[in-house]
């Protein structure tokens, strides 16, 4: 999947990343935007390991580069991952 914005993922913010990841738990769950919460724990939104898998495989197709799986656990909202990648660039 890819992001429906104009700017690139490589140059994202963490804003940015924020607003790819939500909008992507959003279409894997058929819920509206404004019902993921971002302080959320992963684990909230049924995000099991296979799921984390695909969700960091869309994202590295995005931001341009390799993102560990694993590093979700670390970083376990929307909120603290997308911080975390925006400052890897």
């Amino acid at each position: 999947m890819t992001s429906d914005k104009s700017a690139t993922g490589a140059t994202a913010t963490a804003e940015e990343i924020q607003e790819w990841m939500v909008a992507y738990l959003a279409r894997e769950l058929d819920t509206a935007p404004q019902s993921i919460d971002v302080t959320a724990p992963f684990e909230t939104f049924a995000l099991d390991s296979a799921s984390a898998i695909g969700m960091t495989g869309d994202l590295e197709q995005w931001l341009g580069r390799r993102i560990d799986p694993t590093v979700v656990y670390d970083y376990p909202t929307i909120e603290e991952f997308s911080e975390y990648l925006a400052d890897q660039r």
